[in-house]
């Protein structure tokens, strides 16, 4: 099953109302995949769903629609671990051609939620949450204004974001599974 196909899926009548778009679920694999530690398949797939189940046609679908989240899984690790960096997020045009990365950084927010308490050394780390900021920022686009607090990024500095997003998110999500991988490496070399 192809990006388009899964894209497809999620946005038919067979998929539950509230489950992700492709877009946050690229940010919300993007987020499992350079966070603290590994959260289960059956976790996460519930969250993509948003707890509800989809209506599949059949075995073979479910299996497919799976293999294709896992697909995209794979492929945002590789592309990490790649050099050059070959991962690219998945973000939205709308139909004056801006690019939407609200989506994206909502899902990738998403999946920090599910292990709050580990993505907190990220939160404490001065560069590490200097990588979190423009995510959390894009992603409060997605709350109503009353909702939002106060803002990390000026309205200038967030249009200008906003603008960059292809080229700022992957390094975001480059930076912060570096981040983890260091601080794994420091816990390892502790124990020895």
């Amino acid at each position: 099953m192809s990006l388009d196909d899964l894209a497809q899926f999620l946005n038919s009548d067979s998929a539950p109302e509230g489950c992700m778009d492709l877009s946050e679920l690229d940010g919300f694999l993007a987020g499992l995949v350079c966070g603290p530690e590994a959260v289960p398949r059956d976790e996460w797939l519930a969250e993509v769903w948003d707890g509800e189940e989809p209506d599949y046609a059949d075995a073979a679908e479910r299996r497919a629609v799976e293999q294709a989240m896992a697909d995209r899984y794979a492929a945002i690790e590789a592309g990490l671990d790649a050099t050059p960096l070959g991962y690219s997020a998945i973000l939205w045009q709308d139909e004056a051609g801006t690019t939407v990365a609200e989506d994206w950084a909502a899902g990738f927010m998403q999946a920090m939620t599910l292990r709050a308490e580990a993505w907190q050394p990220a939160l404490a780390d001065e560069d590490a949450s200097m990588l979190l900021i423009p995510i959390a920022s894009l992603a409060g686009m997605t709350l109503p204004e009353a909702e939002r607090g106060g803002q990390a990024m000026t309205d200038d500095a967030l249009d200008g974001l906003m603008q960059d997003a292809e080229q700022v998110l992957p390094v975001c999500v480059l930076g912060l599974r570096r981040f983890w991988r260091q601080q794994a490496a420091d816990k390892r070399m502790i124990r020895h």
